[in-house]
């Protein structure tokens, strides 16, 4: 039987809570600088990823996936038809209507680099760190993996 948390946890937690949320919020907005690219919009990247992820997704799935509405997906696919980035193609030979989305070689490209940005910054900041303070960061990843499963 599972007994609740006595409120000295739930009392640590919010004070790690505190001390936490502002970092996050930080450490995201400087992912987020390192994901620009000249071709697409943060969106778009957004979308290309999930595309990526889920070949073959209807736009109305993808609106779904991402919170996002109809008619803003709409306009951001057609834009990334015109660059390159997207194709649509009938992905189901039993309802010829379904028309899936699949990302091009170029939007695989694209998302590629956006990480290898992403990831060569996370990785020079953590690289400036000691070698206890990137141990810290590395034991708190399966943690804070957990948080968001």
């Amino acid at each position: 039987m599972n007994q609740p948390n006595p409120p000295g946890d739930l009392a640590a937690a919010l004070e790690i809570a505190e001390a936490l949320r502002p970092v996050l919020h930080r450490l995201l907005r400087e992912l987020r600088r390192e994901s620009q690219h000249p071709e697409v919009s943060p969106l778009q990247a957004l979308l290309l990823a999930s595309i990526i992820k889920h070949p073959g997704i209807g736009v109305t799935e993808l609106a779904a996936l991402e919170n996002v509405r109809g008619p803003t997906i709409s306009g951001h696919i057609r834009s990334m038809e015109q660059l390159g980035l997207v194709e649509r193609e009938a992905n189901d030979p039993e309802d010829r209507r379904r028309i899936g989305l699949v990302a091009t070689k170029k939007a695989r490209d694209v998302i590629k680099a956006i990480k290898r940005n992403r990831t060569d910054w996370l990785a020079r900041r953590l690289a400036a760190l000691s070698p206890a303070e990137r141990h810290a960061i590395r034991e708190a990843v399966e943690p804070l993996s957990r948080i968001v499963a």
